[in-house]
């Protein structure tokens, strides 16, 4: 995978410049990994919006079933999928008009990111935004 998917140019702009993250998987249970990192990005400032088949609101903010249906524009989609279905949801935010994916930990679709690459996405690959933050700031 290399650097590609790990720019840190695209990284500091991601963090410094976004101001809406579309969490794929955010529900309310603290304990998830995806709430924790929402958590850190809407406390420094971030709108989040939550993305669950149950559509339900999560740290206050009304929640979508999918990302065709924010009515706002998306700086980064979390991708918080397992790696075999990342795919399905990059493609979801190509779709949909979104500017950047972000896949955490663990989460590697490669293919996938090429092609939001090409699509003009920037792309962040296997890579926690909390440890991102702490390195920048």
């Amino acid at each position: 995978m290399g650097d590609l998917f790990a720019d840190q140019g695209v990284i500091r702009r991601l963090l410094d410049e976004s101001r809406t993250w579309a969490f794929v998987g955010l529900t309310d249970n603290p304990d998830r990994t995806v709430h924790q990192q929402a958590r850190l990005l809407q406390e420094r400032g971030k709108r989040i919006v939550p993305v669950n088949p149950a559509a339900a609101e999560v740290m206050g903010e009304p929640g979508y079933a999918t990302l065709a249906e924010i009515p706002v524009p998306v700086d980064v989609v979390g991708v918080y999928r397992r790696s075999e279905a990342a795919g399905a949801v990059i493609d979801e935010a190509v779709a949909a008009g979104a500017r950047a994916v972000w896949l955490p930990l663990g989460v590697v679709d490669e293919a996938a990111g090429l092609r939001a690459l090409d699509a003009g996405l920037d792309v962040v690959m296997n890579r926690r935004p909390a440890v991102e933050w702490e390195l920048r700031h």
